[in-house]
């Protein structure tokens, strides 16, 4: 079985195509880099393809010159829509995955769940996070995790547990999220993850 798929999604904010394969091992083809036209936005897509290891191939434009939250919450929906179609019924999958990543003062824990239920808990408003990368701020990955979860069916609890400063706080969350993902959408098994028979 090939877990692949591909999404567009059109609307009069964004134009995106997302594709997506979970077993690029079994595939020659590479992913490409990403390209939203969002420099930074482009290197946290960049980082979440490295370190989930999997084939992520994202492009498209959204309507920077109003903000980034309309292009950087879509890629989340298209994103979350893909990984959906790739994952099939989920059988054999690990299901879970969980990550803690550090990067200089800031720590962030990350746990996942493929359960077809969408659900998001995101806590850095116990900490003063500051500032923002080339204009994505924390709230924005909290808008690109949210759309991913809703269209993926996943549960997402992430906790930054250290961290003042936006870049690294979101850059830490991006690599969390990978990792965390590379560990739920391996195959361990030839049954579905659930004692309910189905996810």
């Amino acid at each position: 079985m090939t877990r692949t798929a591909s999404v567009t999604r059109t609307t009069s904010e964004t134009d995106l195509t997302v594709r997506v394969n979970l077993d690029p091992h079994l595939d020659s083809a590479t992913g490409e880099s990403p390209a939203t036209g969002h420099g930074f936005f482009d290197h946290m897509l960049t980082a979440l393809a490295r370190h989930s290891r999997l084939n992520l191939c994202i492009s498209g434009k959204g309507d920077l010159h109003i903000d980034p939250h309309h292009l950087i919450e879509d890629t989340g929906i298209v994103l979350g829509q893909a990984m959906s179609q790739a994952l099939g019924d989920r059988r054999g999958i690990e299901r879970y995955g969980s990550a803690f990543v550090p990067m200089d003062e800031t720590l962030v824990h990350v746990v996942l769940d493929l359960s077809g239920r969408a659900h998001l808990a995101f806590e850095p408003e116990g900490l003063d996070v500051y500032g923002a990368a080339g204009g994505m701020t924390h709230y924005h990955l909290r808008e690109f995790l949210r759309g991913f979860c809703n269209h993926a069916g996943a549960t997402l609890h992430v906790r930054v547990l250290a961290g003042r400063e936006a870049h690294h706080v979101i850059e830490a969350t991006m690599k969390a999220f990978a990792r965390a993902l590379r560990d739920a959408v391996a195959v361990t098994s030839d049954t579905v993850p659930s004692t309910k028979g189905r996810l």
